[in-house]
């Protein structure tokens, strides 16, 4: 038998076998689909977040609200003292929930307001979900808590079946929810691009990221409920029983785990800097710092993206026309960035037509994936040529507060956009394939003058000398400026990155992996 019909005969087997498996998993996802939920309806008064919200909604109802959590501690403070507060109702939507220390500190959180009666509905992306299932039983067998899976895999044990199973399903396997939103009672909620663990909350020792979320009350707050209603009613969101069965015993050793964990001497620290911080206890006591406006859009794709379906829909087409609509100047702020050549087109396009572009993604020393780096790394010198300013971070943080643990690493997470400084975007979506076409996004779209000044005041830090290299061109390559213009140094190599780290890059640079990316 010659190579050829080898090769085809085993490709034909595996075709069958995929869509056997295909065939399989739908079948399961139909009869495991549970029982539809909304969101509860808001009450004038009954809980403490309708007490703080209400009398600021009355007189602005046809506004929305909206806060810029630019500190990572304030992050992880405004999501405890929101659940603390909740009466009624937590919605939870992540990409990724780290069993790590804030983890289990925002775990705690969600039981003891679970304990005193309030619904908590906690739907997680599974392709980060591995090794946390008992857990996640433990806490789905609480009365008040429901737990489900977006996308997850059937095989819950073994990385060989897990890996198969996702090969055979590969079409819809590598699409995930990259969402991420926290809802209570539906009076506050907060997105944008913080998922839950030690390096979002400034709790890491080793490096940690530099992000933005907004607070949203008002009606912002609805059109974030009605997206996970969606996707929470969504035939990709699994039950955690359905997969894993029931095991109420779990609770009790969760419930004991978690309930060590604020006397225990690691914790005490992050949470006195927590209760200490003024900012947080402003937020949930008074108006000051929240900008108002009717210009506040919650754009989001469909979980029918997980099927490849409804391109229409998607969100990339919902903040396209904004882009595009730059007259004067388009800050784009990208944890990791792959244009590819038709956004490349378009930029220069937009270049041509006299609109000043700033990009800041990551450096190849601070970013978390270096197959991105390796992929976005080729079209840095057209885009520095078509007269785009490019801005990578440097891997420390510059500023004078480390974090609680003294990690001076920084990495980029921010996922932001300002146009002509009338409308900007804050939210999950990179400006690469993946959040393009195969993960769902979201994110809020608003117009406020103050609040895109803020926004734009972080963009100039971050694109600060300090904070991050300068690229150019010189003789046909690209180079770094570390430093002010006519005062530091110009790097001809990616710099403070090691030299396996930039042959790794460099390979995968030359593969055809970009979609997937």
């Amino acid at each position: 038998m010659s190579i050829i019909l080898i090769v085809l005969v085993m490709l034909v087997l595996f075709a069958l076998a995929s869509t056997i498996a295909v065939y399989s998993y739908g079948r399961f996802a139909n009869r495991a689909r549970g029982d539809p939920s909304f969101a509860m309806p808001v009450l004038e008064s009954g809980t403490p977040l309708d007490d703080l919200v209400a009398p600021l909604l009355q007189p602005r109802p046809e506004q929305s609200g909206l806060m810029l959590l630019s500190s990572n501690l304030d992050a992880f403070a405004t999501r405890a003292l929101a659940a603390r507060n909740a009466g009624r109702s937590l919605d939870l939507q992540y990409y990724i929930w780290k069993d790590d220390l804030t983890g289990r500190l925002l775990i705690n959180e969600i039981v003891q307001a679970a304990d005193r009666g309030v619904r908590v509905r906690l739907l997680l992306d599974d392709i980060n979900a591995r090794g946390t299932d008992h857990t996640l039983v433990a806490l789905d067998a609480h009365p008040n808590i429901a737990v489900r899976l977006f996308n997850p895999s059937r095989s819950r044990e073994g990385a060989l079946r897990r890996g198969i199973e996702m090969m055979l399903r590969a079409f819809s396997a590598t699409r995930r929810m990259h969402n991420k939103a926290w809802i209570a009672d539906g009076r506050l909620a907060m997105i944008g691009g913080r998922n839950i663990g030690d390096a979002y909350f400034d709790a890491s020792r080793n490096s940690n990221f530099r992000d933005l979320d907004m607070l949203l009350m008002g009606g912002a707050v609805a059109q974030t409920e009605a997206v996970f209603d969606r996707f929470w009613n969504s035939g990709a969101a699994i039950p955690i029983a359905a997969l894993r069965g029931s095991h109420g015993g779990g609770l009790t050793r969760v419930r004991d785990k978690i309930a060590r964990l604020p006397p225990a001497q690691e914790a005490q620290p992050y949470l006195r800097r927590v209760t200490a911080n003024s900012t947080v206890r402003g937020i949930l006591s008074h108006a000051e710092g929240i900008h108002w406006t009717h210009e506040a859009r919650i754009v989001s794709d469909p979980p029918e993206k997980a099927q490849g379906v409804a391109q229409e829909g998607w969100l990339m087409h919902a903040i396209q026309s904004a882009l595009l609509a730059a007259k004067d100047d388009l800050e784009i702020i990208s944890h990791y960035f792959i244009p590819g050549e038709a956004g490349l087109l378009q930029l220069l396009d937009i270049a041509r037509a006299g609109v000043k572009i700033s990009i800041l993604t990551n450096s190849l020393a601070a970013t978390d994936v270096t197959a991105v780096h390796g992929a976005y790394a080729r079209y840095r010198k057209p885009l520095v040529e078509g007269g785009v300013h490019l801005f990578e971070l440097k891997p420390y943080d510059h500023r004078s507060k480390a974090s609680l643990f003294g990690s001076s690493g920084a990495s980029l997470h921010t996922k932001a956009f300002m146009v002509d400084g009338h409308m900007a975007f804050v939210g999950s979506m990179n400006f690469d394939p993946r959040s393009i076409s195969l993960n769902t996004e979201m994110g809020i779209l608003f117009g406020h003058k103050g609040l895109i000044g803020e926004v734009r005041t972080i963009f100039a830090e971050e694109t600060s000398s300090a904070a991050s290299y300068r690229l150019h061109v010189e003789d046909g390559r690209i180079v770094w400026q570390d430093g002010a213009k006519g005062s530091g140094q110009t790097l001809r190599a990616e710099p403070d990155a090691g030299l396996r780290r930039r042959i790794a890059a460099t390979i995968i640079g030359l593969l055809p992996i970009e979609s997937q990316l």
